[in-house]
């Protein structure tokens, strides 16, 4: 396989396990892609290449949101009025066509106590669903005071991590996973709501290493997220059935 095959390939693999991307330059006839995470849009990873397959890839889009003619998408709203996440995913997150049947996701307006929230997203990582962990995760990250803040995008981020572990994408999976150990880690003298700041981080570093080392991602335990040795089943609000 050339050079310019192999980019068009790695910007496919990206794309068809969920991840987005965008071009951050264009010139002299090379380009200069960012492979990003699949919702929070953080990117992990560069590629650039000048190959005929690759500007024919990418034509004049400016990312993989843009479509020639995409397809328009009510948001769905619950009997309240309240937003609810729309597009149909798979149980990792990766979206599937309007009106397949999917998994169910979290609510656009999730907001729940920090203690809710880790036992709701260790709930959703034991069960197999760390994207579904994710969005608990995200919400409470976007929610949490400005001290707390870089804790839990380490801990979304150590979620997207595994997400895309058991999606096959080895390379984007180690490196959120360091990314979540370096956040958690930074938090390892003294972190709230008893969650296991120094064990996550260290467990994030073995895993990523495990990752590159082995290609395998479909069989990594998942992590605990506190201190604490029994968690009830959380009572907190559902997922949300995509329409």
């Amino acid at each position: 396989m050339s050079v310019e095959d192999t980019a068009v390939a790695q910007l496919r693999r990206w794309q068809d396990s969920g991840g987005r991307w965008r071009v951050l330059a264009r010139g002299g006839g090379t380009l200069v892609i960012a492979l990003l995470t699949c919702d929070s849009g953080e990117e992990v990873d560069r590629l650039s290449g000048a190959s005929p397959a690759l500007l024919d890839f990418v034509g004049d889009r400016d990312g993989s949101d843009d479509d020639p003619a995409p397809a328009v998408v009510v948001r769905d709203r619950d009997a309240a009025g309240k937003p609810r996440n729309s597009r149909p995913r798979d149980a990792l997150g990766r979206p599937l066509p309007p009106g397949a049947p999917g998994v169910p996701t979290m609510p656009d307006d999730l907001d729940l106590p920090p203690a809710d929230a880790l036992r709701l997203a260790q709930q959703l990582l034991d069960d197999g669903l760390p994207f579904h962990a994710h969005e608990v995760l995200e919400a409470a990250w976007k929610a949490a005071p400005a001290g707390e803040r870089e804790l839990w995008r380490g801990l979304a981020q150590l979620a997207v991590g595994l997400t895309h572990a058991r999606r096959g994408n080895m390379t984007g999976a180690a490196r959120l996973l360091l990314r979540a150990a370096e956040r958690t880690g930074g938090y390892a003298n003294g972190a709230p709501h008893q969650i296991a700041a120094s064990g996550l981080s260290n467990w994030a570093r073995t895993t990523a290493a495990h990752l590159e080392r082995s290609g395998r991602g479909g069989e990594v335990p998942m992590p605990r997220l506190t201190t604490v040795t029994s968690e009830r089943r959380t009572s907190a609000p559902g997922p949300a059935t995509p329409g």
